[in-house]
């Protein structure tokens, strides 16, 4: 997509979070969906993997000092219309970013809570979440746990779509923020997502690809996606439909990259696919 220009200048998204040496998730993949949406991408590193789409191998963390001088070098310097943060490994990390975006109230914020693996391994220590529940989730304008996190940041058990509702409350009551509720974990059941938000709750299906190269990066590429589309302006309900529409195509577009490696593609203009490949029902009377 062209370079998205407005009052002269081009439109900035942020990614907090941390960098995957396999260029499939991560910082990599929020620079991906950015400049997707014609975005320019400012990033700020939390942490550092060596991985592959087989798994990661290890990881170092910046001093908490180090990552908040990357936002102040950024922060001042662009108009960011957007963020998001994805892997911020430790409480001190987190704490810390969280206390210097307190003070950037007006800049959309998408938190995704990095804290548990698809195998459901905590990914975070108990510390580490707690600070993720009290500082950085209160700050999100939308928050994007999947279900395993749902379930830590809840409480509840998560089996059935009335279970997700319940859950998806229980953390919009607690942290005051909207929440998407990736139900992409479910088994048994078709991917369906779920959005409860000031303009209402909304549930989110895209079609199913059989057989994709890759899926590695889609939890950071959709809340990259829709950290791009509320820096363009859009009403989160839209944004969150675009992000969906761009996590789709770009499944549908992976591809090979090596002996053993895939990457996801890189959707063109994903405004376009948002109808009819997204299915999103309003629910009028709460899920």
């Amino acid at each position: 997509m062209k370079p998205t220009i407005r009052d002269g200048r081009q439109i900035a998204a942020l990614s907090v979070a941390g960098s995957d040496s396999g260029g499939n998730a991560g910082l990599q993949a929020d620079v991906r969906a950015f400049h997707t949406f014609g975005l320019h991408a400012c990033t700020v590193v939390a942490a550092l993997t060596a991985q592959n789409p087989s798994g990661v191998s290890a990881v170092v963390v910046p001093d908490p000092a180090f990552v908040v001088a990357q936002l102040d070098a950024v922060l001042p310097a662009y108009a960011i219309g957007a963020l998001k943060t994805g892997m911020l490994a430790t409480r001190e990390v987190i704490e810390a970013v969280a206390a210097r975006l307190a003070a950037v109230p007006g800049i959309p914020k998408v938190v995704d809570p990095v804290m548990v693996a698809t195998s459901g391994a905590k990914l975070l220590r108990d510390d580490a979440i707690d600070a993720m529940r009290a500082r950085m989730l209160p700050l999100a304008a939308l928050a994007t746990p999947n279900l395993p996190e749902a379930e830590v940041l809840s409480g509840l058990s998560i089996g059935s779509a009335a279970d997700m509702a319940a859950a998806a409350r229980r953390i919009r009551e607690a942290a005051g923020c909207a929440v998407l509720l990736k139900g992409g974990h479910r088994a048994g059941a078709p991917a369906e997502d779920l959005l409860l938000c000031d303009e209402g709750a909304f549930r989110y299906a895209s079609p199913v690809v059989e057989h994709p190269a890759s899926t590695h990066g889609t939890g950071c590429s959709l809340s990259a996606a829709i950290a791009a589309s509320l820096a363009l302006g859009r009403a989160l309900p839209d944004a969150v439909s675009e992000g969906k529409a761009y996590v789709y195509e770009a499944i549908r577009t992976s591809l090979p990259v090596g002996p053993a490696a895939t990457v996801l593609g890189m959707p063109d203009v994903p405004d376009l696919l948002r109808p009819p490949a997204i299915s999103r029902p309003r629910l009028p009377d709460g899920p």
